[in-house]
């Protein structure tokens, strides 16, 4: 009966290891930690406020990126300071709910990270395929409205997780090896039946990730079509160049999850416990860090409007969105 009653509590709050086994390193690791996460602030703040003020940027492929940038800000920020803590000063506890909003927030936005590249990709197609209706198809309206609906596809999914993780009873201490608060690490703690939370869990990998990938894949296979119909080289190479920052993107954001995904699947015995925890955090920091440093150097107009601030020279005047 005492039993009972202990498991149908919730902990007051969770301590979260940080990276098991690499204790004595955590100050090393935390160093390109926070490299990254500086450069990944300071490149997507610097994009928000290029598409913000430059006219020449207003076009819906770059309000596109503006919504991977601020999606990539919220992603690697509900992780990434905590971990420092974790690293610098050793403050591991995170209450119960606290635990729960972080959650949320990731399961959320890279939900919506992989929403928003599947936009891109839509984008490329309408930009490549139908040149002349482009600012026809993708208006402004249009471009409000799917980032609204990919931002509430991810928070309708997710909010399940917030509920039935709260459910379960927790008796098997309160230690998450991890450095943030996962959907399964923490419900793995529990000595509940959790097949439920794990069914859904793959349910809604299957729904976002699987729909996005899906959606991607037919839209470049309609590019590639279209590029190699063009009849002179300059003309296919010039069409597929828009498309080399997008694709770069993709990979830096689905590499580390079909890792991640894979070796828990098949490798979990042979892969050491540290390494996932190191590919999960890549998974939700290097997207952020990369997208802002590839769209700089591979689009034209980008690279054009830093040169022109950096040279001092002002030919466009300050405009909202």
């Amino acid at each position: 009966m005492l039993m009972l009653n202990k498991t149908e509590m919730n902990p007051a709050s969770f301590i979260l290891n940080g990276i098991p086994g690499l204790e004595d390193i955590h100050l090393w690791i935390s160093f390109p930690f926070c490299s990254m996460y500086v450069v990944a602030m300071v490149g997507n703040c610097g994009l928000l406020y290029l598409i913000h003020y430059e006219d020449s940027l207003h076009r819906p492929m770059y309000y596109f990126l503006a919504m991977l940038s601020l999606t990539d800000l919220v992603m690697c920020s509900s992780t990434i300071p905590k971990a420092l803590c974790i690293f610098w000063f050793h403050l591991k506890e995170i209450g119960f709910d606290e635990c729960l909003v972080q959650m949320f927030f990731i399961h959320t936005f890279t939900g919506m990270e992989s929403g928003v590249l599947m936009l891109m990709a839509l984008d490329r197609y309408v930009a490549i395929c139908y040149p002349l209706r482009y600012s026809t198809i993708l208006t402004n309206p249009v471009i409000a409205k799917a980032g609204f609906f990919t931002f509430l596809r991810g928070v309708l999914l997710i909010i399940p997780f917030t509920f039935l993780t709260k459910r379960l009873p927790y008796c098997r201490g309160n230690v998450i090896h991890h450095t943030y608060c996962d959907h399964m690490s923490v419900a793995k703690l529990s000595c509940g039946h959790i097949k439920v939370n794990a069914i859904y869990g793959l349910m809604v990998a299957l729904l976002i990730g699987g729909c996005d990938i899906l959606c991607i894949t037919v839209s470049y296979t309609m590019i590639l079509r279209e590029v190699v119909s063009l009849s002179s080289p300059e003309a296919r190479q010039k069409a597929f160049s828009t498309c080399i920052a997008h694709i770069c993107a993709i990979v830096f954001s689905y590499s580390p999850a079909f890792f991640s995904f894979f070796s828990h699947r098949f490798g979990g015995h042979t892969i050491p416990p540290s390494c996932h925890i190191i590919v999960a955090n890549i998974y939700l920091l290097l997207p952020p860090t990369m997208n802002p440093v590839v769209y700089g150097v591979k689009t034209k107009q980008i690279r054009d409007c830093v040169i022109r601030i950096f040279s001092g020279s002002k030919n466009t005047k300050p405009r909202g969105i």
